[in-house]
């Protein structure tokens, strides 16, 4: 067993998939992937009812993460507890992806509060980009069904979000942010996946989220924002619906990450832009041209490739660790 590997008995520990031979598991690894677009696609339309209601954006990322993590640590108390023991060094590994995942939504709602959803929408689908060059500098090789995914969905992200047809100046500071918040997100998904293939999901999911909630109370204590004395109702509603969908997104994720890999989990991950722009269109008024709902076919479209990709076993080793590659050779 490798260090950092779960030494609690109680623990499963998750399996290590063999790369082309036919994997029907990582079919739900899909649909949980698919199943964390539609909760993260909530993100920038709770985002944007929170700051109508005067919530400034660290307050607003460190509030939704605790939100997340109370109400991880209760369902994990009620009805996991099991999950709860892990190793020390898995311990610390879930809390330093946390603590990454917690500087890029810094990162995130600053960025967000500047600019308006479709352009910050396009600039934050970039991160699937840093997860394959992040993979493939570690050493991970690259698969053309995987970067045709890639290329497509990149595509469906710019016709949904069209940023040519954007009026007004983009607010630099808020693009510089929103593409740092793309690159560490990119590195923590494939942190995650490296870490996940060690860590059961479930039991990192609680971890991580909960190095999340720490590093943004910290950012919270030291900004000098004053913090809101009274938030309005509405700005209530939109940050516990919002903790909600991150509890909920990140273990749906999580558990694509543990079964896909870095790279797939990413490009599925882009279908929430297809998901964010019809939750605009319903609660924003947002209307949508033809090549936008192009570009959301291709959004999908990335979907379903990467579902009958895994049907046909063709999905990368979600176990991969450059790591551990090196002390095997």
């Amino acid at each position: 067993m490798r260090s950092g590997a779960i030494i609690d008995a109680g623990v499963d520990k998750p399996e290590v998939q063999l790369t082309g031979e036919r994997q029907p598991r990582t079919v739900p690894g899909v649909y949980s992937g698919l199943l964390a677009s539609f909760f993260l696609g909530w993100a920038p339309v709770l985002a944007k009812f929170a700051y109508r209601a005067n919530v400034d954006p660290i307050t607003l990322a460190s509030l939704r993460t605790l939100v997340a993590a109370v109400f991880l640590w209760c369902v994990y108390l009620l009805f996991w507890r099991r999950r709860i023991l892990i190793g020390w060094r898995s311990l610390l590994s879930c809390l330093l992806v946390g603590a990454i995942n917690g500087v890029g939504s810094l990162f995130y709602y600053t960025a967000l509060a500047r600019l308006d959803a479709s352009r910050a929408a396009m600039l934050g689908a970039i991160y699937p980009v840093w997860v394959v060059l992040f993979l493939s500098a570690s050493g991970q090789r690259t698969k053309t069904g995987t970067l045709a995914q890639l290329v497509a969905s990149l595509a469906g992200a710019i016709l949904v979000t069209s940023p040519w047809h954007e009026s007004n100046p983009a607010d630099y500071l808020g693009v510089m942010l929103m593409l740092a918040s793309a690159a560490v997100n990119g590195w923590y998904m494939v942190m995650g996946q490296w870490v996940l293939a060690e860590v059961p999901s479930r039991s990192g999911t609680l971890y991580i989220i909960t190095g999340m909630a720490l590093t943004v109370s910290v950012a919270r204590l030291f900004d000098t924002t004053p913090m809101p004395v009274q938030i309005p109702l509405l700005g209530v509603y939109a940050i516990l619906a919002l903790g909600l969908t991150t509890a909920l997104s990140r273990m749906a994720m999580f558990f694509s990450l543990e079964k896909l890999g870095g790279a797939e989990t990413a490009i599925l991950n882009l279908v929430e832009l297809a998901v964010s722009l019809a939750l605009a269109f319903l609660f924003l008024g947002d209307r949508l041209e033809w090549y936008q709902w192009l570009g959301a076919m291709l959004l999908l479209g990335g979907g379903l490739m990467a579902r009958y990709r895994a049907e046909q076993g063709r999905v990368i080793p979600s176990a991969f660790d450059p790591m551990a590659a090196t002390v095997q050779r």
